[in-house]
């Protein structure tokens, strides 16, 4: 009896240590690796796991993460983000927008949701581009009696946008759990990440519209005085980035390169950029490159953990649980789809976007691929279109609180006089517009999939 107890529950404990040992402020590698292995010998010592088992991780690592050429993209996607943080790209991109929208309602918020999508289509380093975005507009914003939480949200929902637009770190890893093309996942991400774009642009205008108190206009004069100096400085600020998206979407789009090799091209380009703006000096190679290093170590600490956890998990038994809990439940595909959704946002009110990916895709892409939704998306299509649902709602893991890290990133650089209270008003009404983006997702797949079918296949 008490062994049939530990086979049928030993798995459920271990994501019970899990969800109360990621609330310790342990680094996640550790606890992932930690349970791992803890729950490893625990299963040794009721006979269900044995201990020459421990010794098919590292070839798993190895094989699964060390040699895997998807994953190499990562380091080089980090890299062109943390170097265009430091190229002044965005800073001029900014003003530009600024000067073009002056005389719309809302022109300097929009001009931030504009910016934050170039900028998505450059870099998915979610840190860097909303602490960048905070520095250049939160203050410009402030000092022109924005409505503080219209701009903390605006900000926040923008500067999130580049973990759903390509070229995005989630996506690569998504690809790689769920062992399907990252270039479709791609192109499949792009429509989606415009759309929640242009619902955050229509939401600004009309409430802006509406308010004008909000968001008041920029002065008259802002900008150059003449027609040539215009057309000089909106060119100068938008073909570097636009440059940038090119080598690397199109790159992709036209089959002219790898995702991997994209990343390469877009590494370089970002090197170039810095150095025609003249900030490119071996001090900031020097801090980009050490900055890099860190946030992908980071990402591939946690890989490794991860690794050790769902191999455990799987051995003992965990895949059929999970099965067979759904089985009996008799949802059915749309049933299991709303749940898997719902416990992906819920769990993204406490954990970060890396750690629900690696926890949930292992556990539930064997059920994924068997989902069944008839007419409405073609069976071999289901798990790109899931990996987009879960992308598009794995963004409101950054803005919901207590702990989106998006709210803290910009806390730690917004001005004294911003409240973490108005921050957390302000994301409101952008969580409840990315869910509406995700239904639009879920009730028109081709929004996902008519791009990936039209060009890729």
């Amino acid at each position: 009896m008490e062994s049939f107890y530990i086979e049928d529950y030993l798995p459920l404990f271990m994501f019970a240590a899990l969800g109360m040992l990621l609330f310790s402020g342990y680094p996640v590698a550790f606890v992932l690796g930690g349970i791992g292995l803890a729950f490893g010998f625990i299963g040794m010592y009721f006979d269900v796991f044995s201990f020459i088992q421990f010794f098919n991780i590292a070839p798993r690592i190895w094989g699964g993460i060390s040699e895997n050429l998807v994953l190499t993209a990562i380091p080089m996607f980090i890299f062109m983000g943390t170097m265009l943080e430091r190229s002044g790209v965005a800073a001029d991109l900014l003003h530009s927008l600024q000067v073009l929208l002056r005389r719309v309602p809302g022109g300097l918020a929009l001009s931030v949701t504009l910016m934050g999508t170039i900028m998505a289509a450059t870099t998915g380093i979610i840190g860097a581009s909303v602490v960048m975005i905070t520095l250049l507009a939160l203050p410009v914003m402030v000092q022109r009696d924005y409505n503080v939480p219209l701009a903390t949200g605006t900000i926040a929902a923008s500067g999130t946008l580049g973990i759903l637009i390509p070229p995005s770190i989630m996506l690569v890893i998504m690809a790689d759990l769920l062992a399907r093309s990252v270039g479709n996942l791609f192109v499949a991400a792009v429509f989606p990440g415009l759309i929640l774009a242009g619902l955050y642009v229509l939401f600004i205008v009309v409430v802006c519209g509406f308010r004008p108190r909000l968001a008041p206009p920029l002065p008259a004069d802002i900008g150059p005085g003449s027609r040539g100096e215009l057309t000089v400085m909106v060119l100068r600020s938008f073909v570097p980035p636009i440059f940038l998206v090119f080598l690397v979407l199109g790159s992709i789009l036209f089959g002219w390169a790898t995702p991997t090799e994209a990343a390469g091209v877009g590494a370089a380009g970002a090197i170039l950029l810095a150095a025609l703006n003249r900030k490119l000096s071996f001090h900031v190679l020097r801090e980009v490159a050490e900055r890099s290093a860190l946030t992908g170590g980071m990402l591939f600490g946690i890989f490794l953990g991860a690794t050790c956890f769902s191999y455990v998990f799987r051995a003992l038994g965990g895949d059929d649980i999970v099965i067979g809990t759904v089985e009996a439940m008799g949802l059915g595909s749309w049933g299991l789809l709303l749940v898997l959704m719902g416990l992906v946002f819920f769990l993204g009110f406490f954990f970060d976007w890396i750690e629900i990916t690696l926890i949930v895709l292992p556990v539930f892409s064997p059920i994924i691929e068997l989902l069944d939704f008839g007419d409405h998306v073609d069976k071999f299509e289901v798990v790109y279109w899931f990996a987009i649902l879960l992308a598009v709602n794995l963004q409101t893991s950054f803005l919901t609180p207590p702990f989106g890290f998006a709210l803290f990133y910009m806390k730690g650089v917004a001005p004294p006089e911003v409240k973490i209270q108005q921050i957390y008003k302000g994301i409101v009404p952008f969580v409840i517009i990315q869910l509406i983006g995700l239904g639009l997702v879920v009730a028109f797949p081709d929004i996902a999939l008519w791009l990936p079918r039209t060009l890729l296949n």
